[in-house]
């Protein structure tokens, strides 16, 4: 199989200039100004981008919360964030409390096995573990699993208490490997929750209302200085606010070796979005929830300082019938997530680029290469050179398109309504290869299935 992309502007982290890119096979072969060479399949990117297929670090693909399970599976949503010119996830396997964490593993082995259109790999969620068990972290990092998720917040069921995270810090330390964190009060968040129900506070709105900022500043405080202690690297995930960065930014400043990511829905969506009538608020119930607007300036100049170094989705979708609607009675019902895989490239470039935000060379960053850094892909993905793995996107920077559940050109995640409903964007995907296969041409499906489990390197090192 071969593949030249002529005429294009390649844009990486770091380049910018315009050049063919000849792949052959599963890589990137050669990269020059008119290259005189045969491929089966030629693609004309004049006047468009050739960037790196995009990363998404957080995604909840067929993922069993609150009574029901995420809508999107690891063939739907892998299509659909492969129509959106991502060609990686980083999804989360979990493990079940009071069992084994390579029990967990296996259970999301077989729930991507032969599914995937594009490449993944996996994070484990840790919900317990006691000393007896420290040695499996060691033998997840031997499995090409070499970062972990913690929970301060959903008491009862994955959260875990401060020894807990201590301990499992300490042995990602000693592993070499990361630590993910989602970091909410939680213990006190479920106060203020009881308080609000009792007073027959249940609407959407109240999802909100019951999370202040300030505890999950507090989270991310307390996460960061654990993590000093344990010296581990540490990876705040879908910060939202002021109040939260402003905790990171100390952190680093005095050394501590934290970055945090965040997502396009904090980046352009606010709290009054709760407010829509008919329990339509339902659909952007997530966690952390949506925040009050003037906090996206503080995180677009987060972005642009790296002070926040990654955009992840979180996307954990449930259809607004038959699933959101199970919260009709109580916010404390509705399951937590949205859907955002398919969009992701789109939104950040017409709200970044477009904008005049951030440059396209930090937006490749932070779609891209940020992410495969930090979780040990680089250099196989995340840039675009000879060697490395053709994941490449050809992206359309003039392209205009409205975003509809009801158009099959903006909408393939299997959920029944877009976070982004209605919303015009400027920049689009044409063509996509994974691993030097068409899979997306002129924003439709070529070739379905075919995605591989990636095993990661360790933090520092280079993926071979």
């Amino acid at each position: 199989m071969s593949v030249l992309i002529k005429n294009g502007r390649v844009v990486t982290a770091v380049d910018d200039y315009f050049a063919d890119v000849y792949v052959e096979g599963e890589t990137v072969a050669r990269i020059g100004k008119d290259l005189d060479v045969q491929a089966q399949t030629v693609l004309d990117a004049k006047g468009k981008l050739v960037i790196p297929g995009g990363i998404d670090p957080h995604t909840h693909l067929d993922m069993p919360f609150g009574g029901t399970t995420s809508a999107d599976d690891f063939e739907t949503g892998t299509l659909a964030a492969a129509h959106g010119g991502t060609t990686t996830i980083i999804d989360f396997a979990i493990q079940t409390k009071g069992e084994s964490t390579l029990k967990g593993l296996e259970t999301w082995h077989q729930k991507a096995e032969g599914k995937a259109t594009i490449d993944y790999a996996f994070h484990m969620i840790i919900t317990d573990m006691p000393v007896e068990r420290l040695p499996e972290m060691r033998r997840l990092r031997d499995e090409g699993v070499t970062s972990y998720k913690l929970f301060m917040a959903y008491p009862g069921v994955l959260y875990v208490d401060d020894g807990t995270l201590y301990r499992a810090f300490r042995q990602a330390g000693d592993d070499g490997t990361r630590i993910c964190m989602h970091a909410e009060n939680g213990i006190v968040i479920d106060e203020i929750i009881r308080e609000a129900v009792r007073d027959g506070k249940v609407e959407p709105k109240w999802h909100a209302l019951t999370r202040p900022t300030r505890l999950e500043a507090e989270g991310v405080h307390r996460a960061i200085a654990i993590a000093e202690v344990a010296n581990v690297p540490l990876y705040i995930v879908h910060l939202s606010c002021h109040d939260a960065l402003e905790e990171v930014k100390r952190g680093r400043a005095r050394g501590v070796d934290v970055v945090a990511e965040t997502c396009p829905q904090y980046l352009l969506l606010d709290r009054s979005i709760y407010e829509r009538p008919d329990f339509e608020g339902a659909k952007w119930v997530m966690t952390p929830a949506l925040r009050e607007k003037w906090n996206q300036d503080s995180l677009w100049q987060g972005l642009k300082f790296r002070d926040l170094e990654t955009i992840g989705t979180d996307h954990c979708p449930f259809c607004f019938k038959g699933q959101k609607e199970l919260g009709r009675e109580s916010f404390t019902k509705i399951p937590n997530g949205a859907p955002g895989i398919e969009n992701r490239m789109s939104v950040i470039f017409d709200e970044g680029v477009v904008k005049g935000r951030i440059s396209l060379n930090r937006y490749v960053e932070l779609t891209s290469t940020a992410a495969a850094k930090a979780f040990g892909l680089f250099p196989k993905k995340g840039t675009i050179a000879v060697g490395s793995d053709a994941d490449i996107v050809v992206f359309d920077p003039d392209a205009k398109r409205v975003i509809s559940k009801d158009d099959a050109r903006t909408h393939h995640m299997n959920v029944d309504y877009s976070a982004y409903e209605g919303r015009e964007v400027q920049g689009w995907t044409e063509a996509v290869l994974s691993r030097g296969r068409l899979i997306v041409k002129d924003g439709s499906l070529v070739e379905k299935g075919g995605g591989r489990f990636i095993r990661r390197a360790g933090v520092g090192e280079l993926l071979r």
